[in-house]
């Protein structure tokens, strides 16, 4: 597997809905081997911030570059073909396809050319399959669900579903790959899984993380990015942005250990 090399920017990204600025001139940068998160009171704007990474949302003015090239006019589809990976928070898992079939759309992007082999009946196809199987097979494993490879997620705990959902977006082997709200409804022996893992995950990708989980936000990443009212209020390291007190005000004086 590669390591992450690009870097993704967002640079005084606005978004307005009606009258309603979801996000004002927001920049962020999410860097090669490193983890961001991006933390919020409710209504902070994280939700806008992944969908427009993601290209569900476009934004009325402002750039996101990848690389150094601009993406304009940015499509969810276009993801996994740029080297980049997400998870939704409804995770989006087919409950008629078992969890190696779910898994396996995650390599759509890979799997073209095996799929125009296998219409003229060539035999590199069937190689071809066999290769994106162990693939999943192995991130699968890598993320404790492989003995589940051939049951359908609907029958799994919920724990064990987000790893599914997980997997299918690490399977491309991306170099950055986008979570959204991870830690949502583990336990806390499963958020000491989750933080390890996304640790591990930075030897070769990126991750940026959109979280409510404050706790989990601040052991785990490198950087971080405050928003509140769509505006960010304080960037930077852990330990710089938990005695921010913007920060602090925007929590209400809740703690951020």
């Amino acid at each position: 597997m590669g390591t992450s090399t690009r870097s993704l920017e967002l640079q005084d990204v606005s978004v307005r809905f009606g009258g309603i600025a979801a996000l004002s001139e927001v920049s962020l940068t999410a860097r090669p081997g490193r983890v961001l998160g991006v933390i919020g009171p409710n209504g902070a704007g994280k939700t806008t911030l992944f969908n427009v990474a993601c290209g569900f949302v476009r934004p009325d003015s402002g750039t996101i570059t990848w690389g150094g090239c601009e993406l304009r006019g940015l499509r969810p589809h276009q993801l996994a073909g740029l080297g980049i990976g997400r998870t939704l928070q409804g995770l989006g898992l087919f409950d008629r396809m078992t969890v190696l079939e779910n898994v396996l759309v995650g390599c759509d992007v890979d799997a073209r050319a095996g799929f125009v082999a296998g219409l003229l009946g060539l035999r590199r196809s069937w190689r071809e399959e066999e290769r994106l199987r162990e693939r999943a097979l192995a991130v699968l494993d890598e993320l404790g669900v492989a003995a589940y490879a051939d049951r359908h997620p609907g029958a799994l705990p919920y724990a064990s579903r987000k790893r599914v959902a997980l997997a299918r977006a690490l399977v491309c082997e991306p170099e950055l790959v986008m979570l959204d709200e991870p830690a949502s409804g583990l336990s806390d022996a499963e958020l000491d899984d989750l933080a390890g893992l996304l640790r591990r995950l930075t030897d070769r990708m990126s991750v940026m993380l959109v979280e409510h989980h404050v706790d989990l936000v601040m052991s785990v990443c490198d950087d971080i990015t405050v928003l509140d009212f769509g505006k960010v209020i304080a960037s930077g390291a852990p330990d710089d942005v938990r005695d921010d007190p913007a920060v602090l005000a925007a929590y209400l004086g809740e703690a951020v250990d």
